[in-house]
């Protein structure tokens, strides 16, 4: 005889911090929400392994996602970081133009800016950047007072916490492996050392890495993209950096460039490189820094020979096909919502993301 389905309102499947939003936001709203998690803990990937930067939401293309809720996204972060004492500080960056050359790019970043609803960005001479930060080599720079950086694991520490308070069940281990669409919901075969089925009446697929892959598993799905990952390798800084304040070079085709990022500890690494892999992987090739040095050096020419050592990897994941990449949020497979390439600022942003998920998820 069947085992017979257990019926449940809402199901996230994925306990990153965009998935913890999402059920802070929907058992918030009153719904009955349960959290399936393949690994053992919360934000085992793409939320544990990236630069902890609150973005400003400078770059991308007005009428993205990423613009869309980048912004608003960052004003909600704060405020809660502020009210729930998850450690943070708003440390500001700059962005650098080394030569002459690169000041035509400076400006269109400051429009783009201010289409995505920046409205601090200041410009300022190399003379005034070098007084803020006199290490720098620099033609001018763009000033983000508003970027910031963050605790990632006491944020998703905090949305977990908000959610059990209002009474969201979290089942770790505990894998999606199939499934399907119903008239009335969502039909979830659940593995691992407890296997379950679930019949919800909304379900959320925001796996990050594995998204496609659980929305290839569940019958009656269609319209799945590609997905591509670009693994992105760090290096930290043997010794302390002579910089109060994130340091990014112009942009590059691909990526935002070697940068400097600090911790909350004032700890200094430099990073993403991009680095197209077919699976994820986490380890870091030493070899890999010698470029390094030279796109540092651009900016910080006093960079010492042997200071930089493997710290580690993230994995960012992006729609394939789509230039520039954007967030993809699918809906047409309702009651099941499928969130494709939710790479950065997708912690930025998560606060804003899961508020609309909840109103899509109204009547769901």
């Amino acid at each position: 005889m069947a085992e017979a389905a257990h019926e449940v309102d809402c199901v996230v499947v994925g306990a990153g911090v965009i998935g913890l939003a999402v059920a802070r936001e929907l058992s918030m709203a009153g719904r009955e929400v349960i959290v399936l998690e393949a690994a053992g803990a919360i934000g085992t990937e793409i939320s544990s392994r990236n630069s902890e930067v609150i973005h400003a939401g400078l770059y991308y293309p007005a009428g993205s996602l990423k613009a869309k809720f980048c912004a608003p996204g960052r004003a909600l972060l704060y405020d809660y970081c502020r009210s729930h004492a998850v450690p943070h500080r708003r440390i500001g960056k700059l962005v650098v133009a080394s030569g002459e050359t690169e000041i035509g790019t400076l400006e269109g970043i400051a429009t783009q800016a201010r289409a995505n609803g920046v409205d601090d960005l200041e410009f300022l001479e190399g003379a005034r950047a070098r007084a803020m930060e006199p290490a720098l080599n620099v033609s001018g720079a763009l000033h983000s007072p508003s970027t910031g950086i963050i605790d990632s694991h006491a944020y998703m520490l905090a949305l977990r916490g908000d959610a059990e308070d209002n009474g969201a069940l979290f089942a770790f281990h505990a894998p999606v492996t199939g499934g399907a669409l119903e008239k009335d919901g969502v039909l979830l075969h659940v593995g691992g050392g407890e296997p379950a089925m679930l019949r919800a009446r909304l379900a959320v697929n925001v796996t990050g890495l594995a998204a496609r892959k659980v929305a290839l598993s569940i019958e009656g799905v269609d319209g799945v993209p590609e997905l591509k990952f670009a693994k992105g390798n760090y290096f930290g800084l043997a010794g302390k950096a002579p910089f109060s304040r994130l340091i990014y070079p112009v942009p590059e085709r691909g990526g935002l460039g070697v940068h400097l990022t600090l911790d909350l500890a004032g700890r200094a690494r430099f990073g993403p490189d991009v680095e197209w892999i077919e699976q994820p992987d986490y380890s870091v090739d030493a070899e890999r820094a010698l470029p390094f040095y030279a796109a540092i050096r651009r900016y910080w020419p006093a960079l010492p020979d042997g200071a930089l050592y493997p710290d580690y990897a993230g994995v960012r994941v992006k729609v394939a096909g789509v230039e520039p990449n954007d967030f993809l949020i699918g809906t047409a497979n309702a009651p099941l919502i499928n969130l494709f390439g939710f790479e950065s600022p997708g912690l930025t942003a998560s606060l804003a993301i899961a508020r609309e998920i909840e109103a899509m998820a109204r009547g769901m």
